[in-house]
């Protein structure tokens, strides 16, 4: 149990961040829902302007170290190419 006053205005800011940063993580899942789904209806469209929609969702996660840089790279890379063959079927 935090005791001093700067342990317990610590423990006060460890749970605002953590609020925020589950809001965040919760948004950028629903947009990689968005894009899976559209993947999964074979509409080659909607799944490339979902995947336009969550690029900068993830790219927002990473500046504001919610995830990993190369976490992103690689779920956006995936994401791309199963895209690509998608609109191209």
């Amino acid at each position: 149990m935090a005791n001093t006053e700067q342990s317990k205005k610590r423990a006060r800011q460890s749970e605002a961040r953590y609020a925020v940063n589950k809001a965040r993580r919760s948004r950028i899942r629903t947009f990689l829902r968005k894009v899976e789904e559209a993947i999964a209806s074979g509409n080659g469209e909607a799944a490339t302007a979902a995947l336009k929609a969550a690029q900068p969702e993830l790219a927002r996660g990473v500046t504001k170290g919610v995830l990993h840089k190369n976490t992103v790279a690689r779920k956006l890379s995936r994401l791309a190419s199963r895209v690509k063959a998608v609109a191209k079927a």
